[in-house]
C-alpha cells in the first residue's frame, strides 16, 4: 500500500497553552524552525469552542510542519493588547518571529486545512494537502493506464490520511467499476460522509456505477440499430440502443440517439432521454467536448 505522510509528532509537542511569561519562547522563538498557529480566544467564546478544535485537529494532521499555540484572552490581556486583538477567535500565523498570515471568526473545516496548508507553504514546507494532490493525480493516471487494482489501493491510502478526500473517494469507487465490482463501488458510495455526499466527485462517481449497471444488460448494437432504422419512432429501441452504444465506449453516437430521440418526444417515459442525457454529462468530466456539445444542443431544443 502506498505510504502517505509520516509518524505524527506528539500532540504536546504540536499543541499547548502559553502566557504571558512562556509567550516569547512559545512562539516568537519556536517560530524561527517552524511556523506557529496563535490562537486567541476566550471560554465565554461561542465560536471559540469550534474553531479551535478544529484549528488543532488540522496542525495535528500536519504532522509536525506547523505548530499551534492558545491563548486565554482573559487571562493574558498584555498579550492580546500587544497583538492588537479587537474580537475573538482571532488567529495569526507566525514564522520566524513575524506574523505572516491570520484571520477573525470561525471558519469551515475545509478553509482552517487551506489556511494550514498556507502557513507551511509560506513557511517553505510541503503541506500535507499538496502531498495527498499529486497522490490523487497519481492515482488518477494509474487507473487511466489500467492498473485498477493500484489505483484503489493508492485511493484508500488517500482516503486514510483524509477520510473526507471526495476526490478519493470518488476516484475509489470508479476503481471499482473498472475492476467490475459494482456492489462494493455501490457500498462505498453509499457509505460515504455526508459532508462530501454532494459533491460533484461523488455524484460524477454515482453516474458512472448507473451507466456501468446498465451496461451490464446492455442488448446488441447491430440489432437494437436495425430496429431504429426499421422503425425510427420505436423510442424504446432508440433508447436502449443509446445504452448499448455507451456501453460499447461509442459515448458520442449514444448522445446523438438520446438528443434525437429527445427532439423526437421529450415527454416519453417521463423524460427518459433528457435524464440519461444528464446521467452521462455527470460521469464525463465538465469540459469534455461531448458535454459541452450536448449540453449546447440539448439547451438549443429546449428554449427553442
Amino acid at each position: 500500500m502506498l505510504e502517505l505522510g509520516q509518524k505524527a509528532a506528539p500532540a504536546a509537542d504540536l499543541i499547548k497553552d502559553t502566557n504571558e511569561a512562556t509567550f516569547m519562547a512559545d512562539v516568537v522563538e519556536a517560530s524561527q524552525t517552524v511556523p506557529v498557529i496563535v490562537d486567541f480566544w476566550a471560554p465565554w467564546c461561542g465560536p471559540c469552542k469550534t474553531l479551535g478544535p478544529a484549528l488543532e485537529a488540522a496542525v495535528t494532521a500536519a504532522k509536525g510542519a506547523v505548530k499551534m499555540v492558545k491563548v486565554n484572552v482573559d487571562e493574558n490581556q498584555m498579550i492580546a493588547g500587544q497583538m492588537r486583538i479587537q474580537s475573538i477567535p482571532t488567529v495569526y500565523a507566525f514564522y520566524q518571529g513575524q506574523p505572516v498570515d491570520g484571520f477573525q471568526g470561525a471558519l469551515p473545516a475545509s478553509e482552517i486545512s487551506a489556511f494550514v496548508d498556507r502557513v507551511i507553504a509560506a513557511a517553505g514546507g510541503e503541506a500535507p494537502g499538496a502531498q495527498l494532490e499529486e497522490a490523487v493525480v497519481a492515482a488518477e493516471e494509474m487507473l487511466e493506464q489500467g492498473a485498477a487494482a493500484d489505483a484503489a489501493e493508492t485511493f484508500a491510502a488517500i482516503l486514510g490520511e483524509d477520510p473526507n478526500h471526495a476526490a478519493a473517494y470518488g476516484g475509489l469507487v470508479r476503481a471499482h467499476i473498472a475492476l467490475g465490482d459494482l456492489d462494493q463501488a455501490e457500498a462505498i458510495l453509499n457509505g460515504a460522509p455526508a459532508e462530501i455526499s454532494t459533491k460533484p466527485e461523488l455524484e460524477a462517481a454515482h453516474a458512472q456505477l448507473e451507466l456501468a449497471r446498465q451496461a451490464s444488460n446492455a442488448g446488441p448494437v447491430a440489432e437494437l440499430a436495425a430496429a431504429v432504422e426499421a422503425d425510427p419512432d420505436n423510442h424504446q429501441a432508440r433508447f436502449d440502443l443509446a445504452q448499448a452504444l455507451h456501453a460499447a465506449g461509442q459515448t458520442e453516437q449514444a448522445v446523438a440517439e438520446l438528443l434525437d430521440l429527445f427532439r423526437r418526444d421529450r415527454e416519453w417515459n417521463e423524460g427518459a432521454a433528457k435524464a440519461q442525457l444528464f446521467t452521462i454529462f455527470d460521469a464525463l468530466k465538465p469540459n469534455d467536448p461531448i458535454v459541452l456539445n450536448g449540453r449546447r444542443k440539448l439547451s438549443s431544443m429546449i428554449f427553442a
